[in-house]
């Protein structure tokens, strides 16, 4: 391990339509398109963006571009992104006797990123994102800058509306990419100008020297981003954004290479705040689920503290010091490059090199540890953090003695009774299923997967936390059942890291009561767990309301809407004429075993939110929780004032 700069890639010798690889065709895209791009609602929607954006990355990152431009034109509805790089090949490949670039577009897992010689680094390494986006678009053109000429080639769904041709001379390179999503495929095909803002600046910071500009034709509006200083950068704008005080005013900023497969960066600070906040990235792209590069963070910087502790005699007696308490307040920033990344699916939400750990784990341990023992004034003030952080810790569970917290690897046997344990005693391939009712919850315990699924079935609507003491919640059976099935405390003696289940769905009836109390337990989980909503393991499921049968179709609608473009998508394949049949369900009780799995148990075709709360979001959150859930009643009578008129039908 070295703590030298990364010098910049060298530049490919040769790139052509020989450096291709192609592993097999395109068909499933639009069948199933979110197990390409997750789901095909506004999260979907701008992963269509953010393939063709990392694409362009990919050749800055490897040092072949410097400019990227992102177009949303006046309808709001079609993008062009443009980048100054070396230009998608499109000369005829050998072997397929078609053009390169309309073999990359109209062929999944073809590309130039299979082969180590064409990017030594890459987001993108499965062939799989240009021409997912392009079988999702009405409308792809693909103009091309190589060799002093122009070229340009058309699609529509993902067929090519002729072959590559030459527009005319052209000075420079790069490549240029208009599409326009499918309305037959997505929700709603608007784009957010602000999402795709943020998106952009991050990535500025992920690769410092590049500007990216972005471009609004509605509103006329250019913004500029250019991040010198990289993570660093980044880092301080978010503790900034965080509100919390800095408990040392300089950050730690580290980098490091593991041979020539790793290169690491990472910048930390610890804050005042009462969590932690990691953001982490590889090859450019954000790992929202974060993965084995910001488990390496963690245990590195726990494994500093503590030796810096240790060697320090730091710990007052009586003071118990964990993992949890060190990481309390830090704000980091991790950002791995290396050249095979392993995603967890195609959304890349999460990186599962289990090498990047203990490259991440090696670097941080070693950086942090020495620049404590350098600056003594750093040392003790992170570690008058954490005593505090401990103090308070064992302080709240005095406070919350009725629930007692239950470690995952102990035994089951003060578990709720109503609770259907899954057979699995792995945190991360476990799922617990919080159900509306025993009718509910049998059909679901008939239907799950009882190796990694459990099932804890309540008895209707639990009580509204907003509005209640602490003692009626430490009293509430229901609320009690939940902790003690999830065996990681209460309140801040909550710890994620002692989660029983790696995720908790909540699955209720797709009407209102369902709607309703599903509010109510993320209530809970805010007041009471938060940590698990801050890990991301908290997720609501979208279980259909709806049945459409067209012919020997069907159809799952989650809502009226989805009711409707079913109906009238089905009608323009079969004719007005054809049978349409909708059955409405009354609620998952009713729902078969199978049909309740087939729907919304199982992973491969399932729906689920996952419950969030931005950065930048946490003042509005906080304000609406306290509001719409509080007990001032105007609060929500002025609510629903002011959005009846997007309330199309209520569930009476």
């Amino acid at each position: 391990m070295t703590t030298t700069a990364a010098p910049g890639a060298p530049a490919t010798p040769q790139y052509s339509a020989a450096n291709i690889t192609i592993l097999k065709g395109l068909e499933p895209v639009r069948k199933r398109p979110a197990m390409y791009i997750g789901s095909t609602d506004a999260g979907g929607l701008h992963h269509l963006l953010w393939e063709i954006v990392d694409n362009s990355v990919d050749e800055a990152l490897n040092g072949h571009a410097n400019a990227i431009e992102v177009t949303l034109h006046s309808d709001g509805q079609s993008m062009t992104v443009r980048d100054n790089g070396r230009g998608i090949p499109v000369d005829i490949h050998p072997v397929e006797g078609r053009s390169a670039l309309e073999i990359i577009l109209t062929t999944l897992h073809a590309g130039g990123k299979f082969e180590g010689g064409n990017y030594k680094r890459s987001g993108g390494l499965h062939g799989v994102g240009s021409s997912v986006v392009n079988a999702l678009s009405t409308e792809m053109a693909v103009k091309v800058k190589r060799d002093g000429k122009l070229h340009e080639q058309r699609f529509s769904r993902g067929i090519p509306q002729g072959p590559v041709t030459e527009l005319g001379e052209a000075r420079g390179s790069g490549t240029s990419v208009f599409f326009r999503p499918d309305p037959e495929i997505f929700d709603d095909v608007d784009f957010d100008t602000e999402t795709i803002a943020k998106r952009l600046e991050m990535k500025s910071y992920l690769t410092a020297g590049v500007k990216l500009v972005f471009k609004d034709e509605a509103k006329g509006t250019r913004q500029e981003f250019k991040a010198e200083g990289g993570i660093a950068d980044l880092l301080v704008r978010t503790v900034k954004q965080s509100g919390a005080a800095a408990v040392h005013p300089e950050a730690i900023v580290l980098q490091g290479e593991e041979g020539e497969e790793i290169e690491v960066h990472v910048a930390l600070q610890w804050t005042e705040a009462t969590s932690e906040e990691v953001h982490s990235f590889a090859n450019g792209i954000p790992t929202k689920d974060g993965g084995t590069h910001e488990m390496g963070l963690r245990d590195g910087v726990a494994a500093a503290m503590m030796n810096w502790l240790e060697a320090h005699d730091a710990i007052p007696r009586g003071v118990e010091v964990k993992r949890g308490d060190i990481r309390e307040g830090l704000v980091a920033v991790v950002s791995v490059f290396l050249g095979d990344p392993q995603f967890q699916g195609q959304t890349k939400d999460r990186l599962n090199n289990a090498e990047v750990k203990g490259a991440v784990h090696t670097l941080v341990r070693k950086e942090v540890e020495r620049t404590m023992h350098a600056n003594g004034s750093m040392g003790n003030a992170v570690a008058m953090r954490i005593i505090q952080a401990a103090k308070a810790r064992a302080a709240s569970r005095s406070a919350a003695n009725q629930v007692r917290r239950k470690k995952p690897t102990s035994t089951r046997l003060n578990l709720p009774g109503k609770l259907a344990d899954c057979s699995s005693n792995d945190s991360e391939q476990t799922e617990l299923f919080i159900v509306e009712g025993d009718s509910a919850g049998g059909s679901a315990k008939q239907g799950r997967d009882r190796r990694t699924m459990a099932v804890l079935p309540l008895r209707g609507k639990v009580l509204n936390v907003e509005s209640a003491t602490a003692k009626k919640v430490a009293e509430n059976k229901e609320l009690a059942d939940i902790v003690s099935a999830l065996g990681c405390g209460l309140g801040r003696d909550c710890d994620a890291s002692s989660l029983r289940y790696g995720r908790i769905i909540l699955l209720m009836d797709a009407d209102s009561d369902g709607h309703h109390i599903a509010t109510l337990l993320l209530t809970f989980f805010y007041r009471y767990m938060r940590p698990l909503i801050d890990a991301g393991r908290i997720y609501v499921a979208q279980p259909p309301l709806y049945r459409v049968d067209v012919g020997k179709e069907t159809h799952w609608c989650a809502d009226d809407r989805e009711r409707d473009r079913a109906i009238a998508k089905a009608k323009r394949r079969r004719g007005e004429n054809a049978k349409v049949v909708i059955t409405r369900f009354k609620g998952l009780g009713e729902m078969m075993p199978k049909t309740l799995f087939e729907t919304t148990l199982d992973p491969k075709v399932r729906r689920l939110l996952r419950v969030t709360v931005p950065s930048d979001a946490q003042i509005e959150t906080e304000k609406t929780m306290s509001g719409l859930m509080g007990k001032d009643a105007s609060i929500r009578f002025d609510f629903i004032m002011e959005n009846a008129a997007e309330a199309e039908d209520l569930d009476l």
